[in-house]
């Protein structure tokens, strides 16, 4: 269980202090938690919280009941917590085998490691020996790092607008992987998404717009609002 009690961010500048996030609180303990909201409202900045890559001003988080505030982004990874960018980073001189391999844990074999990519879309033959480096396309980055999350298999997984760069892969394999991969670690799986589709997977909504949460509660009982108000997470981008 995910828990946010009045979390706070601020970034300075030589003039002011910009507040990115205003005391947010909530608790996940979901399948499927959907955060989406228009663009600048601290949907990754949030996300960034949780993972550890950048800490609150004010508040504290925890995790199954353990305060991991002071946590470093390592600490945080070791307790059960796997994030995954918008924009995927690369490794210059890592194979794909070895990233999987060293999410895994431990020593697997090809065939195992090529599972993990064929779920993700990827011709495994094609993918378990390349580089991840600037020849592959934002796409195929982008699936290989979904592949490394489920070969991590933690209780919170996190995935930045999991659906850009997935263009030539269809959603509905997309929302099978979730599937996938809450049946094989359990836990919590938080999306943030402007995709109508995505967010009609979600146990639970949150809205974030101006750094406050402005909405939260079931799929059945957010979703709607946001498509009548047209919508308050500045488009809702179903028509892919």
């Amino acid at each position: 269980m995910l828990e946010l009690k009045n979390v706070s961010y601020e970034v300075s500048d030589e003039n002011d202090n910009k507040e990115i996030l205003k005391d947010i609180s909530f608790t996940i303990d979901e399948r499927f938690v959907a955060i989406t909201g228009p663009n600048g409202g601290g949907k990754s900045t949030l996300a960034k919280l949780v993972a550890g890559i950048i800490k609150p001003t004010s508040g504290r988080i925890y995790l199954d009941g353990k305060d991991i505030t002071d946590l470093s982004i390592t600490d945080r990874a070791k307790s059960g917590i796997s994030f995954a960018f918008q924009q995927p980073v690369r490794f210059k001189g890592i194979t794909v085998k070895d990233l999987i391999r060293f999410a895994v844990g431990h020593d697997i074999s090809t065939t195992e490691a090529c599972a993990y990519l064929s779920e993700v879309g990827l011709c495994a033959k094609d993918y378990i020996n390349r580089e991840l480096n600037a020849s592959l396309s934002g796409g195929e980055a982008k699936r290989i790092e979904i592949a490394m999350t489920m070969a991590r298999g933690t209780s919170l997984s996190i995935f930045d607008e999991p659906e850009a760069g997935i263009d030539l892969w269809s959603f509905q394999s997309l929302i099978k992987v979730f599937e996938h991969l809450h049946e094989k670690a359990g836990g919590s799986i938080i999306i943030i998404s402007h995709q109508e589709r995505i967010l009609n997977i979600a146990d639970k909504v949150i809205v974030l717009a101006n750094g406050q949460i402005k909405d939260m509660g079931t799929r059945d009982a957010v979703l709607p609002g946001l498509l009548m108000d047209g919508p308050a997470c500045e488009k809702l981008t179903e028509k892919m």
